[in-house]
Parts: structure tokens; C-alpha cells; sequence
């Protein structure tokens, strides 16, 4: 066992083992009609899963109509969408992944431009091509920066159903075949807005002190757990730090990740950032490789539970370092998985785990093995 990279080493969550610890982290494609998925993300999905991800999440789905970041985001909300989602669950059991799911709600950035259309709010010209807005709400009637629409503040009754659409789009997901669910909790989007100072405002026991801001984010993770078989693993994203003194700060996250433990989450996704502007997907200014790797490090310390690392880990040597060094235990691919998607297959032939293509789907590995076999030309990675 020791001369496996840990990196492809399977791991055991609840019932669930992985193939490796490369995990396709969800990435909004904003290309869904009406929250229903399309072929696009059934191709788009399903080429990391025959890429070698040992989990591959679909995007981040919401849990209720007005809850998507645009209108081209995913949903569950309703039974006729868990058909679509079905066919990515199964076609990623059948080429050896584990498929897991996202599910949120956008919050105070519901109702926004498609990325490509300027990711701001929604314009005249936005109007014009059928995409109209709709009212966000959030914990309190701030909006995420000027320019913005003012969200509506959730009343108490309002909350008690949300927390219901997360059980019952749980649920669905389990119809679907899914075999994780991760509740969002990050980057601005409701969740992450209810435990900011900078967004919640509230006085009632959704507000003020950490206990009343964490309150909606337990709640969820309650009702989901219940509701989600105990054979099968609970994660949480978060946006561990806000970036501003006055906000959420990381040892916020170490309590909140304690409290999801005990309610029964078993991985912590450490993402940051988010609350005033746009997600990290978007933001500017320039980071470092690995920069959130501490805060899965901190996380899997004081919370004593397992963590996954994201954000520019881009090369199979710093993936597996992050392991080695105990600071996490999944590593979560995203945009360098866009650049290639077969990133687990070309991680495992560098860092020595496959020789001879034999972890490559059968379809195309008998190919590139013969060609290697055969070619003068051919030189390994």
C-alpha cells in the first residue's frame, strides 16, 4: 500500500469508497432551461467521470425556483427534474466515480446575469432576451453591493420552508442515484449570508451572536441528514474566511464545522470568500496555487474531521504534497479539470501509479497502451 500515492489511494466515507481522492469539484454551467439539465451537462459531467475522478459533483442545484443564481442554473425543485439528474448519477456509477450533488440556494445573488452576459445584475438587455428578474431574498434587506437589488428579508415561517425544500430536493437527490450531497454554505449565496456579520443583521434567533447566525446552516444540515441514509456521507462547503476584519473569520468556521460534525456531516469543503462580490470563481486579483489549503488544514485540526482542499491545485505533485502533509483528505479539481479533463488519468501515469494505461477506460487504454508499445515516437509523460 505504500507505493500508492495517496492521492490515488481509495477512501471509506460511511458506506461509500472512492477510486482515488480526486474529487470534480461543482461548476455552474448556466446552461439549464427552466432547472432541467441538458445534454451539455450530461457531456460535460460525464468526461470526468471516464477522466478518472474518484467523485464528480454536479453543479450547484437549487432547491427552489427563485433560489438559482441565473436562469440557466439547475434545480431540483420538482419531480420531473430528478429523470435528468438520474442519467448523470448512473452514467457516472457505471465508469467507477462516485456522483454527488451540490445543493443550494443563491440568496442575495438569485436572479443574476449568466457570466458570459457580464455577471452583474440583470439588464435591459438581459430583459430582452427572455431573461426576467425576479425578487432575492436573504437574511437582511442589504444587498451584495450598490447597484444591486434590495433582497427580501426572510420571515421565520419563510425559513421553515426553505430548510423543508432542502430536505425534500435531498430526497430527490437520493431518487436520482446520487451518492453524496454537499449543502452549500459558501461564496455570498444564502447560506453563507445568514452566518456573515457583513449581510446578517437580523435581532431575532437567525441573527446576532455566531449561535443565531450558524442557526439556518444547522437547521438545513439537520433536516438533510434526516432525511439522507446514514450509509451515505454529508458534505458542507464553506467560505471559511470573509476576507474583512469584520467578518466571518476562520476560527468561525472551526465552530461551525464542529457543530455540522455533530449533527452528522462528514466533509468540510473549505472555499472562502464571496459575501460582497462576486464568487471565487470571478474574482479578481491574483492568488496563489493552493492559497485555501490552510483552511482545510486548519479545519481537519481542530474539528478533528476530513476536509477537502480546492482552489488552483492544478498539479498532480502539489495534490499529492497536500495529502502527504495530512492538511487535507479529497482534493477538489474545477477549472484545470475544464482545461483536462482527463487530469486523474494523467495525474496517476505521473506521479508512477500507472505505467500501462491499465486504470484508463478499457475503450481507449488497449489503444494508447499499444501505441506506447509500438511507437518509436511515443515519450511518457
Amino acid at each position: 500500500m505504500s507505493a500508492i500515492p495517496h492521492l490515488f489511494r481509495p477512501m471509506k466515507l460511511r458506506s461509500v469508497e472512492t477510486r482515488n481522492r480526486v474529487v470534480i469539484s461543482p461548476m455552474c454551467q448556466y446552461s439549464a432551461h427552466d432547472g432541467h439539465l441538458e445534454d451539455w451537462h450530461l457531456v460535460n459531467l460525464g468526461r470526468f467521470a471516464i477522466g478518472g475522478a474518484g467523485i464528480v459533483f454536479t453543479e450547484a442545484t437549487a432547491v427552489q425556483k427563485g433560489g438559482r443564481i441565473t436562469h440557466g442554473c439547475l434545480g431540483l425543485w420538482t419531480d420531473s427534474q430528478i429523470p435528468g439528474h438520474a442519467r448523470i448519477a448512473q452514467f457516472a456509477l457505471r465508469n467507477g466515480a462516485i456522483p454527488a450533488i451540490q445543493l443550494g440556494h443563491a440568496g442575495r445573488k438569485a436572479g443574476m446575469q449568466r457570466p458570459w452576459f457580464g455577471n452583474g445584475p440583470l439588464t435591459e438587455e438581459d430583459f430582452a432576451r427572455g431573461d426576467m428578474p425576479w425578487s432575492p431574498v436573504g437574511p437582511s434587506a442589504i444587498p451584495v453591493a450598490h447597484g444591486w437589488p434590495v433582497p427580501h428579508a426572510l420571515s421565520v415561517d419563510e425559513i421553515a420552508t426553505l430548510v423543508e425544500d432542502f430536505a425534500v430536493a435531498a430526497q430527490r437527490a437520493l431518487a436520482a442515484g446520487y451518492k453524496i450531497v454537499e449543502i452549500h454554505g459558501a461564496h455570498g449565496y444564502l447560506l453563507h449570508s445568514f452566518l456573515s456579520p457583513l449581510s446578517n443583521r437580523r435581532t431575532d434567533a437567525y441573527g446576532g451572536d455566531l449561535e443565531g447566525r450558524m442557526r439556518l446552516a444547522l437547521e438545513i444540515a439537520a433536516a438533510v441528514r434526516a432525511v439522507w441514509p446514514d450509509e451515505l456521507p454529508l458534505f458542507f462547503r464553506t467560505s471559511a474566511v470573509d476576507g474583512t476584519p469584520e467578518g466571518w473569520q476562520l476560527d468561525d468556521t472551526v465552530v461551525l464545522a464542529r457543530a455540522l460534525k455533530a449533527i452528522g456531516v462528514d466533509v468540510m469543503d473549505c472555499s472562502s470568500s464571496g459575501i460582497a462580490g462576486a464568487a471565487t470563481a470571478g474574482a479578481t486579483g491574483k492568488r496563489q496555487p493552493g492559497f485555501q489549503v490552510p483552511y482545510a488544514e486548519r479545519v481537519r485540526e481542530e474539528a478533528d474531521m476530513p476536509t477537502m482542499a480546492v482552489g488552483l491545485i492544478t498539479h498532480p505533485e502539489q495534490a499529492e504534497a497536500i495529502l502527504q502533509r495530512g492538511q487535507a483528505d479529497l482534493i477538489a479539481i474545477a477549472r484545470e479539470a475544464l482545461v483536462n479533463p482527463m487530469w486523474a488519468l494523467h495525474a496517476a501515469r505521473t506521479l508512477g501509479f500507472d505505467t500501462d494505461f491499465a486504470t484508463w477506460p478499457e475503450q481507449s487504454g488497449w489503444w494508447l497502451a499499444g501505441r506506447e508499445k509500438t511507437s518509436d515516437f511515443y515519450e511518457p509523460e
